[in-house]
């Protein structure tokens, strides 16, 4: 009903047309607004009764048709949104249904009693007139909100005074939450300190539900604060047809109506406005970022000298320290769980995180450049020759781990290179940074790797090498892995299980579920088919290596 732009039954009840007509059932509805006054002919009124209503009719009328028929005549109005309904009760009836005021009361939707002596139509027309210039009072109002919104646009004032203006138009608490920029704005002048810590809960709630929130609708309910339903309205900011934020507002100290909702509305588009500017900005420097790093990692010295001479314009020096940090992003897909985002929402997510590691880098007071693309990110790092280097990555990577926790929904992996001296060496760092994700992702759970983590890995994921790597494999365990296949045993799993457990048999035993001579059997048959000795060392070695190469090649 807030929705509705008009007069409250509480505002109709004090008018001097209806100054002996009382409500007598529904007293929770007392608030709802009525935008336009309708009299019943005919029970049959569900294809031209509307939103907002206000029905007329008599005691005659109902005494007409059933008690079941005037029940489903209040359902029906209550489930079409009515703002109530007038009857005139006498001559024509002693009282209404008991039934019939009990459901009214359980819907919360009123009724009055319009008193005998009062014609309907001495109160259809002050109610229309009533209705009609406080609609007119409110349009005159949107015009002038209208106007101071579009001169803060104008006048280049940014999203915190935007908020201010609705604030002071509305005279409740606001809080404005953008995921792009990221930022968060409150305005709770209107509330003590105990109300505005359940209004950022409340809020916080609204983001529990993740598909909510991403709804392209407002959402307007009753909420729970401080032991009273009060309305809250959520108008969400769209641009490029994601949503990038939303307004929350609570009618703690006055009720939230149809005028609220329009400043809200035009709030919204204001806002959206804004993000466009900000999305539109970041991607021109996008774009020159993008090209810079791309033509550093350039196998064509021509890009890369290229480069190399613009490097004073990001503000690097070209003698310095340089690591590559690089970004996967794609929807994240599991068995039991498929997220399907569309390349807009998954765009806005990448716009996100580009948002947050801007932030921590400049946390950290580290020089960088961050560029992103479609499902990759590439952050270049710059550390002066004089820094404590190990201390400022250590930072940087706890950094990164925090934020990656609040992007649940995507499969998210990073690489963290090697640092390198001088600007044209940067691009060793970058292949170490993606060598890092891919073999990250065979050997750790973690979603951020650090190629220096990577132990024998970091020899054996050179592009150079795989030719020679295959012929190992093939030459060491490929016949084991295809006997596993064609057999159904399990021998690559129990050489698997006699590294992890130092070649301690009972321990084999235990961490396979399998009894002690299994394993010696087993054991045997894996010297049989590869002709390899697991009492010898260099075979025992060769067969670790072995085993690594088969998850390097996903064999």
């Amino acid at each position: 009903m807030g929705r509705q732009n008009g007069i409250t039954i509480e505002d109709a009840l004090n008018m001097e047309c209806m100054k002996n007509c009382k409500i007598i059932s529904g007293y929770k509805g007392i608030r709802n607004t009525m935008s336009s006054v309708n009299v019943m002919a005919d029970p049959d009124i569900s294809s031209w009764i509307g939103e907002g209503d206000f029905l007329l009719t008599t005691g005659y009328s109902l005494n007409k048709i059933s008690l079941e028929e005037q029940k489903n005549l209040i359902r029906e109005c209550s489930k079409k949104g009515l703002a109530g309904i007038g009857v005139k009760i006498s001559p024509y009836l002693e009282s209404l249904p008991y039934e019939v005021l009990s459901l009214s009361e359980e819907l919360n939707f009123p009724i009055i009693d319009i008193h005998s002596d009062t014609p309907l139509s001495d109160i259809m027309t002050p109610i229309f007139n009533e209705i009609f210039n406080r609609q007119a009072y409110l349009l005159k109002k949107i015009e002038k909100i209208y106007e101071q919104f579009m001169n803060a646009m104008l006048n280049g004032f940014d999203i915190e005074e935007v908020t201010k203006l609705i604030s002071d138009n509305i005279k409740n608490p606001i809080i404005v939450k953008l995921e792009f920029p990221d930022t968060m704005i409150k305005k709770l002048e209107f509330c003590d300190d105990s109300i505005k810590k359940i209004l950022i809960n409340n809020m916080e709630h609204f983001y529990i539900n993740h598909e909510k929130y991403k709804e392209k609708k407002i959402d307007e309910t009753n909420e729970l604060i401080n032991s009273k339903y009060v309305k809250r309205m959520v108008v969400p900011i769209i641009a490029k047809d994601s949503v990038f934020g939303h307004i929350f507002a609570w009618g703690i100290n006055s009720s939230l109506g149809g005028y609220d909702l329009s400043v809200l509305e035009i709030a919204s588009t204001t806002m959206a406005l804004e993000v466009l500017k900000v999305l539109s900005l970041r991607e021109v420097e996008n774009r020159y970022k993008s090209e810079f790093i791309e033509d550093l990692i350039s196998l064509d010295e021509k890009r890369k000298e290229k480069a190399i001479d613009r490097a004073s314009f990001f503000n690097l020096n070209r003698r310095d320290n340089f690591l590559s940090i690089t970004f996967k992003i794609k929807n994240k897909e599991d068995h039991f769980n498929k997220i399907d985002l569309t390349t807009d929402s998954l765009q806005q997510y990448i716009s996100n995180i580009h948002d947050n590691i801007e932030k921590i880098l400049e946390n950290l007071n580290i020089t960088g450049i961050v560029a992103s693309k479609i499902e990759r990110m590439m952050v270049l790092v710059s550390f002066r020759s004089d820094m404590e280097i190990k201390g400022v990555i250590d930072n940087l990577v706890e950094q990164i781990d925090l934020m990656i926790e609040k992007y649940e929904r995507i499969d998210l992996r990073v690489g963290i290179g090697r640092v390198y001296k001088g600007l044209e060496s940067f691009n060793s760092s970058y292949t170490d940074s993606v060598k890092a994700i891919s073999a990250g992702k065979i050997l750790s759970e973690s979603s951020v790797v650090r190629f220096e983590d990577l132990g024998i890995f970091k020899i054996l994921c050179q592009e150079h090498l795989e030719e020679e790597l295959v012929k190992f494999y093939n030459s060491t365990i490929r016949s084991l892995v295809e006997y596993d296949s064609r057999k159904s045993t399990e021998l690559v799993k129990t050489l698997e299980a006699y590294f992890l457990n130092n070649g301690n048999l009972k321990k084999m035993s235990d961490s396979l579920f399998t009894h002690y001579n299994t394993v010696l059997y087993r054991i045997q048959r894996i010297k049989e088919i590869t002709g390899m000795d697991l009492e010898n060392p260099n075979d025992r070695l060769n067969l670790e290596i072995s085993l690594k190469i088969k998850q390097l090649l996903k064999k």
